[in-house]
């Protein structure tokens, strides 16, 4: 077996680097059956990579994704949505927050993209959540949600739709409990949560996105569960294991995240307003510096005054003695 596994990297090798002469057709074959037997296993000839064709695989997912629509897609790179939110936004992004809307606006063009991605109601309230969250202290005003509406237009979303579905999402949500909320992911009724598990679970390749998790920890805070993640966590993976039926792992890690960012943005602001706190005390203090300042001055003019009235009245009295 030494002998076998040493022959397979050599000929890897040799044929991978060109250290030796170019194989003809016949000896890549040969190649090719050699490694086979080494490994004990079948691996596909290059023919069949030759002959490969997008979309065109014997399998359940080349079927539903193989036409023409997502094979000979236009889809643009991440670097042209970033220069349309760039030309669209139409000013400078500060320059605290440019390397996370630059992140933001890329990770939101490659999920949307995808042609398994399925905008719905949960995911459309975990990106306003998010967005809520990481540009709230944006320190110029109004410029947060100018933000947003760019970031939708470069992405081809249509934001109106995006906040009606977390609206209606978020009413319905609204005076439930984590009991009921589970029972309508498990029960895929006609509720609107209901509705989205439904076609969740029908899907055999649903694609799970960040805001999608993060949508499920708006629903958590809507109905009362404590906002920490290790109260979260179970809350999570109740929801997507249990009665979705999907992996939780990677949602519970973006809940994590969610909380770790949320902790470090606090901090941030309470940070910031102890900084401006001493600011102002700071500017009140030489505010009051200034005035005594200022009300010495006055008085020193006030005496200065008085002495030099006192002055010339002591100069009239002597003249009109002489």
């Amino acid at each position: 077996m030494k002998v076998q596994f040493a022959t397979y990297l050599f000929l890897s090798v040799t044929s991978s680097t060109g250290a030796f002469t170019p194989l003809s057709n016949a000896n890549s074959r040969a190649v090719s059956c050699l490694r086979d037997s080494a490994l004990g296993i079948e691996l596909p000839s290059i023919d069949s990579y030759i002959a490969y064709q997008p979309g065109a695989a014997d399998t359940d997912f080349a079927r539903k994704y193989g036409g023409s629509e997502y094979v000979n897609a236009d889809v643009r790179t991440v670097g042209e949505a970033f220069a349309a939110f760039t030309e669209e936004y139409g000013f400078q992004v500060n320059a605290l927050y440019k390397n996370m809307v630059t992140d933001i606006v890329g990770t939101t063009h490659l999920t949307t993209v995808s042609a398994r991605f399925k905008r719905d109601a949960i995911w459309s309230m975990g990106i306003l959540a998010a967005l809520d969250l990481l540009l709230k202290n944006y320190p110029e005003a109004g410029a947060n949600d100018r933000i947003i509406s760019t970031l939708f237009k470069s992405c081809n979303l249509d934001e109106d739709a995006i906040r009606s579905d977390a609206k209606m999402i978020e009413e319905w949500v609204t005076g439930k409990t984590k009991e009921e909320i589970a029972a309508a992911l498990k029960n895929g009724d006609d509720s609107p949560i209901g509705l989205i598990a439904a076609d969740i679970k029908k899907d055999e390749f649903w694609m799970y996105s960040r805001y999608f998790g993060i949508g499920m920890v708006r629903i958590m805070e809507i109905v009362g569960v404590e906002m920490d993640k290790d109260e979260v966590y179970p809350v999570m993976e109740n929801w997507m294991e249990k009665q979705l039926g999907k992996p939780s792992l990677t949602s519970c890690g973006d809940s994590d995240m969610y909380f770790r960012t949320k902790d470090k943005l606090d901090m941030m602001e309470t940070m910031m307003k102890e900084i401006e706190i001493r600011e102002k005390k700071r500017m009140a203090e030489r505010l009051e510096k200034k005035a005594e300042a200022a009300l010495r001055a006055v008085e020193r003019e006030d005496k200065m005054k008085v002495e030099i009235e006192k002055e010339a009245k002591e100069n009239r009295d002597r003249v009109g003695a002489d």
